[in-house]
């Protein structure tokens, strides 16, 4: 599903458009001419599905090179190894996720509170996946004629980047589960989510200044994007959580 000139959604699960597996998180793709790019791999339970919604959009899956962690729990990382298998991606992360993933660790990942919380079968596992790069804040991927800057936004679990990107007038920010449509936020009873860390996450991004906002699920923003950071951080400002998600 074609979203802007660069940008297509190419998988979401139950929580977005019903356009591949339920598991799956948002799975975005960058159109940079030359070379197309992920951004997050969904669960891995349905990858020919999001192979089928790409060549639909009439893009060439050939030319996928690069895939774009958000972070590593599995519905956004779960199918790194089938994708890096079937096209020969380049995977980056960020430290933190890039161990988890090399690993296939799933308590890294709390994959197992995840299946007790009902919200994975008993018998999905992830499945261990080479990382070619690790980024760190202000790292610069380029994707043909795009460039994304690399954000640390930990606070949903450690090691959460965002993608700012701008081109062609527009800034666009993918921002996995740091924020998403209305202000709202993910927080999550594991180990490695954290509310102050997601705090100077938000006012960071709150010094941006977003025209399109690509969550890793719900609704996307086609313009006005800073103004739902600007919501979340108002909420902030009145010493209240935002509202969550879930």
């Amino acid at each position: 599903m074609q979203l802007t000139d660069r940008v297509h959604v190419v998988g979401s699960g139950s929580m977005g458009f019903g356009l591949s597996h339920d598991l799956d998180s948002h799975v975005y793709l960058i159109d940079g001419g030359t070379e197309l790019a992920l951004v997050d791999a969904g669960a891995g339970l349905d990858l020919d599905r999001i192979v089928a919604n790409i060549r639909k959009d009439g893009l060439d899956s050939a030319k996928l090179k690069y895939l774009l962690l958000t972070h590593a729990h599995a519905d956004h990382a779960g199918g790194c190894r089938q994708w890096r298998d079937r096209f020969g991606v380049r995977l980056f992360a960020s430290p933190q996720a890039a161990r988890f993933i090399r690993a296939g660790d799933e308590a890294g990942i709390s994959l197992s509170a995840a299946k007790a919380g009902g919200f994975y079968p008993a018998d999905y596992h992830f499945r261990p996946c080479p990382v070619d790069s690790e980024l760190r804040e202000g790292d610069v991927i380029r994707v043909g004629d795009c460039e994304l800057r690399a954000l640390d936004t930990s606070g949903h679990c450690s090691g959460m980047l965002s993608y700012a990107m701008s081109i062609d007038t527009k800034t666009y920010l993918f921002s996995g589960d740091t924020l998403f449509h209305g202000g709202r936020i993910l927080m999550t009873n594991v180990y490695d989510c954290d509310f102050q860390a997601y705090v100077l996450s938000l006012r960071k991004l709150a010094k941006l200044a977003v025209d399109v906002l690509l969550p890793g699920h719900l609704c996307v923003a086609l313009g006005g994007g800073q103004g739902h950071i600007r919501k979340a951080v108002d909420f902030l400002d009145r010493m209240v959580l935002p509202p969550n998600i879930l």
